[in-house]
């Protein structure tokens, strides 16, 4: 009883204690929602409400922080207060006015709705960070690229290269002021410059950066190595040894080895050199190799054994050739081919007239120094008789030919003889071959028939003619003549018949042997 009647009073006091507190009503805050740093700006603060003779106290804050106002005015009976600001960036956001009484502590402040301010900085100094590094790399590496401004709010970026805009691609990503490609190419060479924008009401603001220069270089790539035989004064001989790139950002420098040893090294702007060695015919000078290096990774050329071998041995010439519709030849493709020989070169004639590259019905395709290959349209011009010629490249003092070969479209396409010879031979076998089976089912035939007997042979007539006699008549007869005369007699009389039967039906021939062995 004693502990309810405690919170009772309790509460009572606290209602009473409250009831000696007054709280104003809510603000209003009035003002620009935007504005541009540097300019003033007014801002009003109305109270709606509050006591009489009151003395209240406005402060403009910014909101959540309490603790610096940015403006305070004082307002006596309902007058609005009014805040002068000069607009700085600490100022975009949302602002509040807080009122509370001066001389009268049990009222409490009240503080208003809060107000936007968007606040604008014009872009001012944007310039270019390179973030990745180096602005000289190769292709392949990362680019980022930062546009840094020294003042500037609520803007928009644009990035240009060589004064053309970038969008957005896979592996190029332009976002605000961030420009990424994770995997770069000599075409991303070139003048980078970003553009920094914002407006405030119809002014636009805008401000360039300076061009960044980006240098992307190609990777050089594997050499290819190769060589030609020069031919000197009083016979001697020298290999031109060729280094050649086909991709790669000049300078490249390109060294010569034979194995380890060190021949020379050349600097060229179009990714190519020449070397010049001592050469022996017919003498094995080891392997030459290449290097190439633009400042990136080292590409190596494959091993190119140095020797030089003279042509030699027979040259062998073939063809094969394309038909038509009616089967007839069209088309011919003629090999040339020489035994031995490391620099060859082919001619082709018809006739005694040299064959150039390409003519009105001819094609001249080399590919030394495995072999030359001559493609001809057969017709009217085309025939005659053909060669092959083959020399050394470098020192065409001795040559070898092949054998003459004539062509035209009647020979072409007449069949050869091992054609006809091999067709006739098969139809030659043919022929064999049934009359031999023929005679063998003849054969055959004879032997499985002499095999019967004579007697099955007569047997077979015998009952082919007792098949046709109708014997019925006479089966009476011999029985009446069986019951009279007893019947061993009718036997004898019985065989006596058949035996005159047998005479009848076989008149032509001699005695006949029954199954007993007897002559009838």
């Amino acid at each position: 009883m004693f502990a309810f009647l405690f919170v009772v009073m309790l509460g009572l006091c606290h209602c009473s204690k409250d009831g000696n507190q007054t709280y104003l009503g809510i603000p209003r805050l009035f003002g620009p929602s935007e504005a541009l740093v540097g300019d003033i700006v007014i801002f009003k603060c109305q109270m709606p409400k509050h006591q009489k003779n009151e003395f209240i106290l406005l402060q403009l804050f910014k909101k959540g922080n309490n603790s610096k106002w940015l403006g305070e005015s004082t307002s006596l009976s309902g007058e609005a207060g009014a805040f002068n600001l000069v607009i700085r960036p600490s100022h975009d956001g949302s602002l509040e006015c807080v009122a509370r009484a001066q001389n009268n502590s049990n009222i409490q402040p009240t503080a208003s709705i809060s107000h936007y301010l968007k606040v604008v900085e014009p872009v001012n100094g944007s310039q270019i960070v390179v973030r990745s590094g180096p602005v000289e790399f190769f292709e392949g590496d990362k680019l980022e690229l930062l546009c840094k401004l020294t003042a500037g709010n609520y803007v928009s970026y644009k990035w240009l290269l060589n004064g053309r805009l970038i969008a957005q691609s896979p592996g190029l990503l332009p976002s605000g002021n961030h420009l990424l490609l994770n995997r770069t190419t000599s075409e991303d060479s070139g003048s980078y410059v970003c553009v920094a924008t914002n407006h405030f009401k119809d002014a636009v603001f805008t401000s360039r950066s300076s061009d960044v220069e980006i240098i992307v270089k190609d990777v050089v790539s594997a050499p290819d190595i190769s060589f030609t035989v020069l031919k000197e004064e009083s016979q001697n001989y020298s290999a031109a040894v060729t280094c050649q790139s086909s991709a790669g950002t000049p300078p490249v420098t390109f060294t010569l080895y034979n194995r380890t040893e060190l021949v020379g090294s050349m600097t060229s702007q179009d990714r190519g050199v020449a070397f010049k060695l001592p050469l022996f015919l017919g003498q094995y000078l080891g392997e030459l190799r290449c290097e190439a290096n633009n400042g990136g990774p080292v590409a190596h050329s494959q091993w190119l054994p140095l020797e030089v071998v003279s042509v030699g041995g027979p040259v062998t010439m073939h063809y094969d050739y394309d038909v038509g519709e009616n089967f007839a030849v069209v088309g011919l493709r003629l090999y040339c081919r020489v035994a031995k020989g490391s620099h060859p070169r082919y001619r082709w004639f018809q006739n005694k007239t040299l064959l150039r590259d390409r003519g009105s019905f001819y094609y001249v395709a080399n590919q030394p120094p495995e072999q030359s290959i001559l493609l001809l349209s057969v017709g009217r011009s085309s025939a005659g008789t053909y060669r092959c010629e083959v020399s050394d490249s470098f020192d065409n003092t001795t040559a070898i030919s092949s054998r003459k070969r004539y062509l035209d479209k009647e020979v072409l396409n007449r069949l050869p003889v091992p054609v006809v010879a091999t067709v006739f031979g098969c139809f030659t076998a043919l022929i064999l071959l049934v009359s031999v089976c023929c005679g063998l089912g003849v054969v055959y035939r004879r032997r499985q028939y002499g095999e019967r007997s004579l007697l099955g042979l007569e047997m077979e007539r015998t009952v082919a003619y007792e098949g046709e006699l109708d014997l019925s008549e006479y089966e009476e007869d011999a029985d009446v003549l069986r019951r009279t005369t007893g019947g061993d007699e009718f036997d004898r009389v019985r065989a006596s018949g058949i035996r005159g039967l047998c005479r009848r039906m076989a008149p032509d021939r001699g005695a006949q042997e029954d199954v007993g062995g007897r002559t009838i």
